[in-house]
């Protein structure tokens, strides 16, 4: 029995992986109940007769039409028909209206009466994917105000520094600090300050909602807000709104000499990417501003735009 094709077929069948064998030409010479399965459940054109479909020609096709996994899976396989590759693995997204999957493709060869196969299988790795995924949230998360940590600002940053460079639009980052923070430590507890910062960040969320803003704990009781594609005079009216929004939390700080609730101020620099700056001129400018605007009396905004030749500078 255990030499039969009906028991090898039970055995393929019972496997939860997606698993075709194509010849050398890329036919489909078998598939298993998995994958006959999948490709019903996600209305594929092909349900019928796989024998009849040319799996290199269905990536070349998804290749055509701009799908980069596509291309990238007909190359591997290729690779390994041709020998130049002994095995070829490819993770990839295969979302559907419903949900986020991932799979991950592996061809290896075989040979049989000197014809030579190669299988095919997608193995389903979204649990571990989304796994990997909450993982790596909570990494680019501050564990007390739950907004991006430096980390992630760092990167994200970049990113839009790139985006910018490549559409020519300009890029503001306000650098925010808590005005005399330690007093507020010093005289309430850590606990209250611990509230104070988780305050202070549920509101920069309020300012960071549109496609290209982000806000993040810079560090201690400093914030950081990236406005991408947005100018100054922007950039100007939302720090002062924000500014205003911090005094209006009302939160005791009797010992400040500024006031007796909780200010901030705010380093604010718009920079339009190009070849000669970068992220860390956008930041030190930014420190250099918010160092001007407490050096001049705090909570009030430092602001500064940088252009190739000049500067124009304001302080509100």
């Amino acid at each position: 029995m255990e030499d039969s094709d009906d028991f090898l077929r039970l055995i393929l069948d019972s496997i939860a992986e997606n698993i075709a064998v194509i010849n050398e030409r890329g036919d489909i010479c078998f598939v298993n109940h998995s994958w006959s399965q999948f490709g019903s459940d996600n209305d594929c054109l092909v349900v019928q007769d796989w024998s009849k479909v040319n799996y290199l020609s269905v990536c070349d096709s998804a290749a055509l039409a701009g799908d980069e996994f596509g291309a990238l899976a007909g190359r591997g396989i290729k690779s390994v028909i041709d020998q130049k590759e002994a095995y070829f693995n490819l993770e990839y997204p295969c979302h559907s209206n419903n949900e986020q999957r991932w799979f991950i493709m592996r061809v290896s060869p075989f040979k049989l009466n000197e014809a030579h196969f190669f299988v095919i299988s997608h193995q389903d790795v979204t649990e571990r994917k989304l796994a990997e995924k909450a993982v790596e949230k909570l990494a680019r998360r501050d564990g007390l105000t739950n907004i991006y940590n430096r980390r992630a600002f760092d990167e994200i940053l970049s990113e839009q520094w790139q985006q910018c460079l490549t559409l020519k639009q300009p890029i503001s980052l306000a650098v925010i600090d808590l005005d005399h923070f330690k007093l507020l430590n010093d005289t309430y507890g850590h606990q209250t300050g611990d509230d104070c910062l988780i305050a202070v960040s549920t509101l920069l969320k309020n300012f960071a909602r549109r496609t290209g803003d982000v806000c993040a704990r810079y560090g201690g009781e400093e914030f950081a807000v990236i406005w991408s594609y947005t100018t100054l005079l922007e950039a100007l009216v939302l720090s002062k709104a924000l500014l205003e929004e911090i005094r209006q939390l009302k939160i005791p700080n009797e010992r400040s000499p500024i006031a007796p609730y909780m200010t901030a101020s705010i380093g604010l620099v718009e920079m339009t990417p190009n070849r000669i700056l970068e992220t860390r001129d956008l930041i030190a400018q930014a420190d250099d501003l918010l160092y001007q605007a407490k050096e001049s009396g705090r909570n009030k905004v430092s602001s500064l735009i940088v252009v190739p030749s000049s500067a124009v500078e304001n302080q509100n």
